[in-house]
């Protein structure tokens, strides 16, 4: 009986342990990350990297198999730092690795995070501990939304590729060293002859809304300058206006061209001459007056401006090294004027000089302003002297912020 007794004991400890054993093979794997990768920059690592590619594809390799229908855009999110935009990305599972793709590529020079929630489940429906990551993309900051970028790395090419410069109409530009070495290289302009044109300028005011962003070095050897234009005041220009350098009253103003409606439309001036003002409309005007005005930015020194058009709130603003200078509202225009109903920007020009010109205000092709002054082929007339670098023409008005980052990103 004893030993029939401890038999069954014995048995009973196997089963036990058995059960025990078949419990501990079937508790569902913890889903955690093994790996996480942004192209071939490690995000699993002590720091975070900062020289991700903008095309750069994310791919998280889990513990275990991940439930598909948990990998959503509301559970695995991507967000712009300076701005808190969501990125819109498409998400894939192949068992254990999930691979984010944003829709498309990346600002340059921009911190992101990479957020798994708790609501990610592997497929034995374990919950995961929230896992943050963070990368920085590699190259200098870049606003989303540009339409063309010219970096003048020895050639007029558009780095985005489909505003490269006319090789015929593209005349004595020499290039030198920019502002710094990451920099590169900038376009000379001699202040007489040189001209870069640019086809098809007229689509750079087609989205209503407008943003420029460019460097400027101006030779003081010549006081006013031409230093861009499409069409003149009937698309955009912009200039530094003559008159002495030392005068304080010395201004800098982009003109631009506005839809009034209809087929009405008008030009009005972003103007800056370093002084308070109270111009019609006028929003802000910063005072450098009692620091050697206009001069102490853009006499033989390289100056970074922005110039913006919002027309949700028909709002013009003017940049210069990362501070705003100059801002005027057209709803602050008085009733029954036309431009208080300013739709957007538009390029009214003659539709066949529709060339952007860099280093004078039209191109030399079907002049829209016939007026002497204003002909390319003339060398005594305000062509730009000097340098001109990384300029950007953007779909949308920029933010503060975005102009605050690509100064600081930019700046010599």
């Amino acid at each position: 009986m004893k030993n029939r007794t401890k038999i069954l004991a014995i048995l009973l400890v196997i089963v036990g342990l058995v059960t025990i054993e078949s419990c501990k093979e079937d508790a569902p794997t913890p889903l955690t990350v093994l790996s996480a990768t942004a192209g071939d920059a490690d995000l699993n690592g002590a720091t975070s990297p900062t020289n991700v590619a903008a095309n750069a594809t994310l791919t998280v390799t889990f513990t275990t198999n991940v439930d598909a229908t948990t990998a959503t855009s509301s559970n695995i999110t991507l967000e712009r730092d300076y701005d808190k935009a969501s990125i819109p990305t498409t998400i894939t599972v192949s068992g254990a690795t999930v691979t984010i793709d944003p829709v498309a590529d990346l600002n340059a020079g921009s911190l992101f995070t990479l957020k798994l929630s708790s609501n990610l489940k592997s497929d034995k429906g374990v919950a995961l501990t929230e896992v943050i990551r963070t990368f920085t993309t590699a190259g200098l900051f870049a606003p989303s939304d540009q339409i063309a970028y010219w970096p003048f790395e020895s050639n007029t090419n558009d780095a985005l590729g489909s505003f490269n410069a006319s090789a015929t109409l593209t005349k004595d530009v020499t290039y030198v060293d920019g502002r710094n070495v990451a920099a590169g290289k900038a376009a000379s302009f001699n202040g007489t002859t040189t001209i870069i044109e640019i086809p098809n300028g007229d689509q750079f005011m087609a989205n209503k809304d407008f943003g420029l962003s460019f460097w400027v070095k101006a030779n003081s050897s010549k006081e006013g300058h031409f230093v861009m234009g499409l069409g003149a005041w009937k698309g955009f220009q912009f200039e530094i206006m003559g008159g002495a350098w030392t005068a304080l009253d010395k201004g800098v103003k982009l003109a631009t061209q506005y839809d009034l409606g209809g087929t009405v439309s008008d030009a009005e001036d972003t103007w800056w001459n370093g002084q308070p003002n109270t111009w019609q409309g006028s929003l802000y005007a910063r005072d450098v007056s009692a620091s050697g005005g206009i001069a102490s930015y853009f006499q033989d020194k390289w100056a970074h401006v922005v110039c913006t058009y919002k027309s949700s709130t028909k709002v013009g603003t003017m940049y210069v090294n990362g501070q705003k200078v100059r801002a005027f509202d057209f709803n602050l225009w008085p009733a029954g004027d036309a431009k208080k109903g300013a739709l957007g920007v538009k390029f009214a020009g003659d539709p066949a000089g529709n060339n952007l010109a860099f280093g004078f205000i039209q191109g030399s092709q079907h002049l829209t302003i016939s007026d002497s002054w204003a002909n390319p082929a003339d060398p005594a007339n305000n062509h730009f002297k000097g340098l001109l670098d990384d300029v950007r023409i953007f779909k949308r008005a920029i933010t503060d912020g975005e102009v605050t980052l690509i100064y600081n990103s930019e700046k010599p």
